[in-house]
């Protein structure tokens, strides 16, 4: 056993022996590779023995000499990860650790340079590439995807974004590709692809690639196209324009479709749009919103893909500017 992969499993071992909160305060330090790296290690953890767990930290004597060997709980890791991460970020990650060495094949490419990575994939078939990069985090993988030619890059995003789930056989193919054997696949697909990763994705390849690639897209499916740039900057994403972008805006949303739009809106969203407005404006929003009874749900995305249609307007304009999540000079 390498030095690292020792170390490793002694810090493996070591989450497992604190509470939830505990673990979840060292957790909270790490990169999200490393606590992947934690996570799959003590989902296979064996159990230990006593004396194994009093050898690395003396600290935890006490708690060994309840006698019974520790054990991975996979209750234990989803609330550790749940704390440390949150709800959405652990679901994800947790379907990931949890399922086994399904992507043990990849697992290398997670500690490459873009640059790297990207040469080693770049001649295995765009299906297989796509398969990959959906097992990758989304930064990673925009950055491999800058390294491809134009037509790669967008024959592989367009089939992640059409990817409906990874059948068993797939991550066969992904793992023979990086020589890899697979074990232990499950008869279940995986949950990765479609529409929002393929837009996760192009979050992070910057603004240049990005419009060549939509355009790639649109000329192939353009409600395609329209549902990927809806999923890049969604609503709630408006939290990030500064309180003059915020301002100009509802300089062009009637308060109608406001009221509507806000109906389905964090309250964190609701009060920057409050406290950018007159204080006569936002108390009479806020009675509309609480006289407004109930609003079916289509009718709140409808009011809010207006209002972001007037934002992307306001965008080319030049009058506010919109983060698209991440990427270099990305707007939307």
């Amino acid at each position: 056993m390498s030095s690292n992969d020792e170390g490793l499993e002694k810090g493996a071992l070591l989450l497992l022996t604190l509470g939830a909160d505990e673990a979840a305060e060292v957790l909270k330090q790490l990169g999200p590779r490393e606590v992947q790296k934690l996570g799959a290690a003590m989902a296979s953890m064996p159990a230990q023995p006593r004396e194994r767990v009093e050898g690395i930290l003396d600290e935890l004597i006490s708690y060994a000499e309840k006698g019974s060997p520790i054990e991975a709980d996979h209750e234990h890791i989803k609330e550790m990860l749940t704390k440390a991460l949150g709800d959405e970020r652990a679901t994800h990650l947790i379907s990931r650790v949890l399922q086994g060495s399904d992507t043990a094949g990849i697992e290398s490419l997670k500690w490459m340079d873009a640059a790297t990575a990207a040469d080693l994939i770049k001649n295995e078939h765009p299906q297989i590439i796509a398969t990959i990069l959906v097992h990758l985090e989304f930064d990673q993988a925009g950055d491999i995807l800058k390294h491809f030619t134009d037509r790669l890059r967008n024959d592989v995003l367009l089939r992640i974004a059409t990817l409906d789930g990874v059948q068993p056989i797939a991550l066969k193919e992904l793992n023979d590709a990086l020589t890899r054997m697979l074990s232990g696949a499950t008869v279940k697909k995986t949950a990765m692809g479609g529409v929002r990763h393929a837009a996760e994705i192009l979050n992070f390849v910057g603004s240049a690639a990005e419009t060549a690639i939509l355009d790639n897209v649109r000329e192939y499916d353009p409600d395609l196209a329209q549902k990927i740039l809806d999923e890049m900057f969604v609503f709630e994403n408006l939290l990030d324009l500064d309180d003059r972008g915020i301002q100009t805006l509802l300089r062009e949303v009637q308060s109608d479709s406001l009221v509507v739009a806000l109906k389905g809106a964090p309250p964190e969203l609701r009060e920057k749009i409050f406290k950018n407005m007159s204080q006569r404006a936002a108390e009479m929003l806020r009675e509309d919103l609480d006289s407004r009874g109930p609003v079916r749900l289509s009718e709140v995305e409808a009011e809010q893909k207006e209002i972001l249609k007037t934002a992307r307007r306001l965008a080319e304009e030049g009058q506010i500017a919109l983060s698209s999540g991440g990427g270099d000079d990305a707007f939307v």
